[in-house]
């Protein structure tokens, strides 16, 4: 049994949480909001009809671009109420309720294999801090031996780059190129916001 998330701890303090947050989103979009920034990355980094898991996938924002892109999407999210909404607005791809902590694809008979894996929206800090290092694990074990995974997350959250970068090296991945934002802009140590390209160690 791994330690409960921060999301999981807030939906249990505020069961309306989840309902906020896919509304939230929602009233974004109709504002005109630009929300596909990180699809438009993943895309650009893999072929046509590419194989990506959408880790922390929420009600499907990023993951259902990437498949109205032509990319063959799996996500995964611990929070039900946000995958019956994805599986809802994106019935096309497959979406699955686990923890990134206890990650079992195949269980759900899902291939691991992936050409990219995104996880964005701050899923980094949504982790108990005890299962951070555990869930890079999780989905660098989840790549393609030449598959990368990008991870976009606030840095004055709770998490710095420099803790980032040391969990990710101890869960075998190699840091491949290092940004601040998802418009490709450079990483600084001054940076508020990290995305970061990973590889597997010796891939």
């Amino acid at each position: 049994m791994v330690e409960k998330s921060l999301w999981t701890r807030t939906v249990e303090q505020n069961p309306g949480h989840s309902a906020w947050y896919i509304e939230r989103f929602k009233a974004m979009a109709a504002a005109g909001r630009d929300l596909h920034g990180e699809a438009r990355t993943i895309d650009a980094m893999v072929s046509r009809g590419a194989r990506i898991l959408d880790a922390g996938c929420g009600p499907g924002r990023v993951g259902g671009e990437l498949a109205a892109r032509g990319h063959q999407v799996v996500g995964v999210d611990v929070d039900p109420v946000l995958i019956a909404e994805a599986t809802a607005v994106f019935p096309g791809s497959t979406w699955l309720v686990q923890d990134l902590a206890e990650l079992d694809l195949a269980a759900a008979g899902v291939a691991p294999g992936f050409d990219a894996i995104v996880a964005a929206g701050n899923v980094m800090t949504f982790l108990a801090p005890s299962t951070r290092e555990l869930v890079l694990r999780n989905l660098g074990e989840a790549l393609a031996d030449d598959g990368r995974l990008v991870v976009g997350f606030g840095v004055g959250r709770g998490y710095t780059g420099e803790e980032f970068f040391r969990d990710a090296e101890r869960a075998g991945l190699v840091l491949q190129v290092s940004l601040a934002t998802w418009d490709l802009r450079p990483w600084t140590p001054e940076s508020d916001f990290l995305v970061a390209i990973l590889g597997r160690a010796g891939s």
